[in-house]
């Protein structure tokens, strides 16, 4: 991690703790055994990175083992990544979360994220009327 790097050659005193806001002991943990694992991948340069879209459905085996975590932990480890600028980690969980709402209804992504609908009945329906194009989109 570039972050990492420039906070060790930075440091005064090499002694000192470094800081990482927000990253607990357990969130850390799991992030250095990402690392470790994945220590031997050639670094992808983003100027070189790809011009296709990724895709969630490639996600190698001990990946895959690895996120799965309750969601409190995949979302620390995917703010954890991004605040420590580890991309290959934070495109696992994005991806990770990508297959859990793959085919999920609006109210079911709700339910499964905790998140409190606030829509009344009328600006629901009134939404429904102005995305008609989208659900005729998916039937095809």
């Amino acid at each position: 991690s570039k972050f990492v790097k420039n906070i060790i050659d930075t440091r005064k005193d090499a002694e000192s703790p470094i800081v990482l806001e927000e990253v607990t002991g357990d969130v850390l943990a799991k992030i250095i055994e990402y690392c470790e694992h994945h220590k031997n991948n050639p670094l992808v340069n983003d100027d070189e990175h790809e011009v296709e879209p990724q895709r969630s459905d490639n996600i190698l085996p001990w990946d895959k083992q690895f996120m799965e975590v309750d969601q409190d932990m995949l979302f620390k480890i995917m703010l954890a990544s991004k605040n420590m600028d580890i991309k290959p980690l934070l495109d696992l969980g994005c991806k990770t979360v990508a297959n859990m709402i793959r085919g999920k209804s609006a109210e079911q992504i709700r339910t499964m994220f905790d998140i409190t609908d606030e829509f009344t009945d009328e600006e629901k329906e009134q939404s429904l009327k102005e995305n008609e194009w989208a659900e005729a989109h998916k039937k095809d």
